[in-house]
């Protein structure tokens, strides 16, 4: 039995919003409070509704309890800038939240040349193994806490009592085999600068010192493990390294910018392309 919608008793929705807004799950205040205007909006196009941009003024006006027109003139500036900014086109998988979205705006494809930051991602793509990184990125400051700042020297030095710290910490994903890798890691990782000057000297040497700039119209085009990601997985494999299997290590390829796989549409491929 479908959902009654409470939104009827809102000012400045009529009818036909109301029915749209039902379509993409919108039920009730609540639910256009917790979804906002300017995403409510950008849902409402992704489903091929002809909203305007009138139509983000009068929902902020219902969460307020004003007439939309009597909006003051610098919110709806500030609305216009924010509308512009959500529809710019993105690759599909960031959605609409507003954590993934940020990830995929300022991070996802960027070019990495930090080893603290190339040793971050190696956490955190290991104990995302068989969850969703969203899950990892809202636990993401709670992993820096846990684990030192990311720094792989201090990480290095956990002890098997610090591990079973760690394990009791609900802000982390609990596995054991994965806190005790990411351990197992740091050792491993200072091994690597040792050897090659820094991490980062040694991990761009799989794609040529550049990034690899790909053109995926969709995102079924985009592989799950490559060539690249192969070889540099059965390397770390030697090295010592664990959760580094090759799907896991192309993640990490994307995330540090070794790979360009935004498609080809999305604005941040171009952006992306003329650093290389």
């Amino acid at each position: 039995m479908p959902r009654r919608s409470q939104l009827a008793t809102l000012p400045n929705l009529g009818a036909t919003t109301e029915r749209w807004f039902n379509t993409v799950g919108i039920y009730s205040a609540r639910d256009l409070q917790r979804v906002g205007s300017v995403n409510a909006y950008r849902l409402l196009k992704g489903h091929g509704y002809n909203a305007t941009l009138n139509l983000v003024y009068a929902i902020e006006g219902a969460l307020r309890g004003l007439d939309w027109k009597r909006l003051p003139a610098t919110l709806k500036t500030q609305l216009k800038a924010r509308v512009a900014e959500a529809m710019k086109p993105r690759c599909a998988w960031c959605g609409t939240d507003p954590l993934y979205v940020r990830y995929h705006d300022k991070e996802w494809g960027v070019p990495v040349h930090d080893d603290r930051k190339h040793f971050e991602f190696l956490i955190l793509e290991g104990a995302q193994a068989g969850l969703s990184w969203s899950t990892i990125l809202k636990k993401r400051e709670n992993y820096r806490k846990a684990f030192a700042s990311f720094d792989p020297r201090k990480v290095a030095r956990f002890d098997a009592r610090m591990i079973k710290t760690l394990l009791r910490d609900p802000g982390i994903v609990r596995n054991h085999l994965k806190v005790a890798a990411a351990v197992t890691n740091a050792r491993a990782f200072l091994a690597v600068q040792k050897e090659f000057g820094s991490f980062d000297n040694y991990v761009w040497r799989f794609v040529g010192g550049r990034p690899i700039v790909n053109r995926w119209v969709t995102m079924k085009e985009i592989p799950a493990r490559t060539a690249e990601s192969d070889t540099l997985s059965k390397d770390l494999i030697k090295r010592g390294f664990r959760f580094v299997g090759s799907t896991i290590i192309y993640a990490h390829m994307q995330a540090v910018g070794m790979v360009n796989d935004h498609v080809v549409d999305c604005f941040r491929y171009r952006k992306l392309k003329a650093r290389r």
